[in-house]
């Protein structure tokens, strides 16, 4: 039932992408500001108690929706299923606009380029050569897939019903809401109070990315450069800086570029400001154009492995 529900969602997706998605993550992101403007007092007591009350209700409401649909035929469980999944899931975000940058960039067309990066992924891209924007592209993608695609499978089928991709998702928006900033030397006390605050919602975000950062990887090294991918994990994924994702996105930006024999990372250049000196990752030349299509590839064979083993998994299960 579970394969059958994600194939469904992934279908749909692919069909006709879910037009109230966004919608919906704003109505969330919403309330979880409401719960910081009331409670945040600048401990990390406060912050548990926040991110309690900002998780619990869509989980448990999509588990007793699921629940009782269940209950009345198995069928209807599996439609509100697939229904939430394809609620939660943005492959085809991913590919449409990894494709719209693909086809600017090979028309030569660099402002549509830059513009479909920036809404993609938002941030400064003026003045940006076809080279960063295709780093940039293959960096925004891979981790993309993976928070919207590999992690939400992973939690899908761990948790009962859609308890687990609502739980990931719903942690990823509210630990992004509740970064604040790592205080420095000049903080102010509210930074300080802020970065506490969202202490607990990071470190559950870490907890429930361990398990399928690391697998996402090892798929990416399975479908791309074994050899490489695993050496780029191995001796660069922790040294992401973790003002930028930490050591999940390294993970998934190292195996990632590895298993393309691509490098990825290294300065990003902000407006006015001075470049962000992130480290370089992966092995072989810097990233062009020409390798986003690959990185595509990647992803999709990658998420084809994890269907085929869906698959087994539930044959097993059926044999008497």
């Amino acid at each position: 039932m579970n394969l059958l529900a994600i194939l469904a969602a992934l279908g749909l997706e692919q069909w006709h992408a879910f037009r109230w998605r966004a919608a919906a993550e704003r109505a969330f992101v919403a309330y979880a500001r409401r719960l910081e403007r009331k409670l945040n007092g600048g401990t990390i007591g406060q912050g548990i108690v926040a991110a309690t009350l900002a998780l619990l209700p869509p989980v448990a409401l999509a588990v007793l929706v699921w629940w009782a649909a269940d209950s009345a035929h198995p069928l209807l469980g599996l439609a509100w299923n697939a229904a939430v999944l394809y609620l939660l899931m943005g492959l085809r975000r991913f590919s449409h606009s990894s494709s719209v940058i693909i086809e600017s960039l090979k028309d030569g067309d660099l402002t549509m380029a830059r513009r479909a990066l920036a809404a993609w992924r938002g941030g400064w891209t003026s003045d940006l050569g076809s080279d960063e924007i295709a780093r940039l592209a293959i960096e925004r993608g891979l981790v993309d897939a993976y928070r919207q695609v590999f992690a939400v499978l992973f939690w899908f089928l761990v948790l009962p019903g859609p308890a687990g991709a609502v739980l990931y998702r719903a942690a990823v928006l509210l630990a992004d809401e509740w970064k604040g900033i790592v205080p420095g030397d000049d903080a102010t006390p509210i930074v300080r109070a802020r970065s506490d605050f969202g202490k607990p919602a990071r470190l559950l975000l870490e907890w429930l990315d361990w398990i399928p950062a690391r697998l996402t990887a090892l798929s990416f090294a399975i479908v791309g450069d074994f050899e490489d991918a695993a050496y780029c994990w191995r001796m660069q994924a922790k040294t992401w800086p973790e003002a930028d994702g930490g050591e999940p996105r390294g993970i998934i930006l190292a195996s990632g570029a590895g298993a393309l024999g691509v490098q990825l990372g290294g300065p990003l250049r902000r407006v006015g400001d001075e470049p962000d000196f992130r480290p370089e990752v992966g092995i072989g030349d810097p990233a062009t154009p020409e390798m986003l299509p690959s990185a595509i590839g990647l992803v999709w064979r990658a998420l084809l492995l994890w269907l085929l083993l869906i698959l087994l998994i539930t044959l097993a299960n059926w044999a008497p």
